[in-house]
């Protein structure tokens, strides 16, 4: 607002202030940055139905199919998605989550297969995929410890992770897949209820789980407070220490349920299971509205982020697109998010400095 508008507006109290168009500008981007992973949904959407009916006069939006097929696509990488989603939110990263998935898979196939000679094959079932879950909140546990006790960076002590995990799920696994015997849990991979996979349903679950515990409770608030300022956290009588550790157990057993149900879907634990996927599980963060900075981010968002990558890779399979396009496609919708984001924090901070 200029002088002379603030004169105006004191000489006559009526006349209301003009709007300051930084401020537009500012609350324009802002509402972009936060539902870009949604912009970035309805865009892809549109685009792969108008090359369906252009191509060959079908439809990808109206094929109940199609949309089973792209929720379980989006299964693994928005289990990993959601582990990552905590601890990018404190500040931090884990790159060894998608080995520990690798880890998690052979062990329920494993444990799955061993527990089925000597128990009802639906217990031996749940045992495996618990008994995974458990196993992998083992790396997560030295994750946190190296990080809240040893004050390793994130980068350095779950890169390092990343290749005890991956060496241990090919050693236990003898450098091959684990096919799993049990006709229970491959019902739970590739089973339906009512059309919906039995894989998605145990995500959903999963993911309200989550929903909560990032967003109604004082481990959620806590996560939000030291990503944004460790230091007041600090001041503020947050334990950091113990919340970082528990922090990257967590994201580890996200990781364990990942690998248990990738065992599921494909009858068979496989070390490099989650290889590809850490990429994905960053991106959905990052489209998902998370700032790689700390601070920012939520459940909601690192889901559109996943459906995001998932009806990219379905999308690109059901044009019968060669695969690699799929890395160029994700990675422009990256580099697109972070400046978004980036665009975001020079307004934020312009309006601060003024």
């Amino acid at each position: 607002m200029t002088i002379d508008n603030i004169e105006a507006r004191k000489a006559d109290p009526h006349v209301a202030p003009q709007a300051d168009h930084g401020d537009q500008a500012k609350t324009i981007v802002n509402r972009i940055a936060q539902l870009r992973a949604w912009l970035f949904l309805a865009a892809l959407i549109v685009i792969f139905e108008i090359w369906a009916r252009i191509d060959f006069g079908g439809t990808f939006v109206g094929s109940a199919f199609n949309w089973q097929s792209v929720a379980v696509f989006a299964v693994a990488p928005l289990l990993l998605a959601i582990g990552q989603t905590f601890v990018i939110i404190s500040g931090g990263i884990d790159l060894s989550t998608g080995f520990i998935m690798g880890f998690a898979a052979v062990i329920a196939a494993h444990v799955t297969n061993i527990a089925g000679l000597y128990m009802p094959l639906p217990v031996a079932m749940v045992l495996g995929i618990l008994v995974a879950m458990l196993a992998a909140s083992i790396p997560g546990l030295i994750n946190g410890l190296l990080i809240s006790r040893l004050k390793v960076p994130p980068f350095i002590g779950t890169l390092g992770m990343f290749g005890v995990a991956r060496g241990t799920a090919f050693l236990l696994a003898g450098g091959t897949t684990v096919p799993v015997k049990n006709s229970y849990f491959a019902e739970l991979g590739n089973g339906r209820i009512y059309g919906v996979p039995y894989l998605v349903i145990v995500t959903i679950v999963f993911v309200i789980i989550m929903h909560y515990l990032l967003s109604q409770t004082r481990f959620g608030q806590h996560n939000y407070a030291i990503g944004a300022n460790a230091q007041a956290a600090r001041r503020a009588g947050i334990d950091i220490r113990t919340h970082l550790l528990r922090l990257y157990i967590l994201s580890a057993v996200c990781a364990g349920l990942g690998g248990a149900l990738y065992a599921a879907r494909f009858t068979a634990g496989a070390a490099q299971a989650g290889e590809p996927l850490l990429l994905d599980s960053v991106a959905a963060v990052v489209i998902g509205g998370a700032s790689l900075f700390g601070g920012s981010g939520t459940i909601v968002g690192t889901i559109a982020g996943a459906l995001v990558i998932a009806v990219i890779q379905y999308g690109l399979v059901f044009m019968n697109v060669e695969p690699f396009w799929q890395f160029i496609a994700v990675g422009i919708v990256i580099i697109i998010s972070v400046l978004i984001d980036q665009a975001q924090r020079r307004f934020s901070g312009a309006k601060q400095d003024e």
